[in-house]
């Protein structure tokens, strides 16, 4: 299978935070539990740390934090909060799920 063929199958998942509050740090746990338990493709994740990258915020259209985008597949799709409620991100990003 090529590169290019395993990044289509692939969600891309970018969490934006900012430093390390309760907030950003729970919105964190919450995805890397969500990912192991309830996403059954691959994925990739990024966290950026818009305290140390304030710029991404106006340029990625984010205006609270945290923020979880899945950029691929497209379309692209967002949702707000520290992911807590695990059956609202899975049908929010609309991921597919383990039975």
């Amino acid at each position: 299978m090529t590169a290019e063929k395993i990044e289509e199958e692939a969600s891309k998942l970018v969490l934006y935070v900012a430093g390390e509050t309760p907030k950003s740090l729970a919105a964190i746990s919450n995805l890397e539990r969500i990912c192991k338990e309830h996403v059954d493709r691959r994925y990739v994740v990024e966290v950026i740390d818009l305290k140390k990258h304030p710029h991404l915020a106006r340029e990625h259209d984010i205006v609270a934090i945290p923020t979880l985008v899945r950029q691929l597949p497209v379309p692209i799709r967002k949702i707000i909060g520290d992911l807590s409620d695990t059956q609202k991100v899975l049908v929010s990003l609309n991921v597919s799920g383990k039975p």
